[in-house]
């Protein structure tokens, strides 16, 4: 049975409140940075860092929206389907207290307190981000290559754009092992856009997987969400700790 508590992690621009969930056994045990979904840290996430540490990890999830305040920051009447449209608005605004210089700031923060911890082993940390964590965990690899040893991300979008500020042009600089698990449903990352990613990072050398989900959409690992996918959910873990544990 997982550990679980509650952290406020000193950051560049203040106070960060985050979840750490561990396993019950004595340490040391590799750490992981679980970077959250634009909704935010709520019970789902504590779930599943809990489920991670049940499997022999130390879970670091913070609340990458601190500069907006402390979690949870979205109502969670929101969630319901029929409030999608309220629900993206809301979600819209908390996303811009994270600029891509304030995560630059932040990213490597988050790997320190990962590796400070006295119960985590000597090990590179590895990434998982849903959403727009996916995103966010391939910049920090980018920017980060000596101290990420693999990343996964789930239903992450907009990983290719046509603006000079697209995650996949950071390929080139990583050297983490990469794993995407996408949404074949998903607007934000449509069957194209998955093509170029497959082709930049063939191009860039990188050790690089990207499995399509089957019926799945965008948030189908959360099960407080309209678009969770019980099939799709087993799927992902079982891909997420085959990589972590190769890792």
């Amino acid at each position: 049975m997982a550990v679980f508590e509650e952290l406020d992690l000193p950051m560049p621009d203040g106070v960060c409140d985050a979840y750490l969930a561990r396993p019950a056994e004595e340490g040391p045990h590799p750490p992981v940075l679980m970077i959250m979904d634009a909704i935010g840290l709520r019970p789902r996430l504590r779930e599943m860092a809990e489920r991670l540490a049940d499997d022999g990890y130390v879970v670091l999830a913070p609340n990458v929206y601190y500069r907006a305040g402390r979690q949870p920051l979205l109502d969670p009447s929101l969630l319901a389907a029929e409030r999608g449209e309220e629900r993206h608005t809301a979600i819209t605004g908390l996303l811009a207290s994270l600029t891509p210089d304030r995560w630059r700031a932040d990213g490597p923060t988050y790997l320190e307190h990962c590796r400070a911890r006295d119960d985590v082993a000597d090990d590179d940390v590895r990434v998982v981000g849903y959403c727009m964590g996916g995103g966010l965990a391939l910049r920090l690899a980018a920017q980060c290559p000596d101290d990420v040893a693999a990343i996964c991300g789930f239903h992450a979008g907009r990983l290719v754009t046509d603006g000079p500020d697209s995650p996949h042009h950071v390929l080139p600089d990583v050297e983490a092992r990469i794993y995407f698990g996408f949404a074949d449903e998903d607007p934000s990352m449509t069957s194209a856009q998955i093509e170029r990613l497959r082709l930049a990072a063939e191009e860039a050398d990188c050790d690089y997987e990207g499995e399509i989900y089957a019926g799945a959409r965008h948030g189908f690992t959360m099960s407080d969400l309209p678009a969770y996918d019980e099939r799709a959910t087993a799927r992902h873990w079982e891909a997420l700790l085959q990589v972590f544990d190769e890792a």
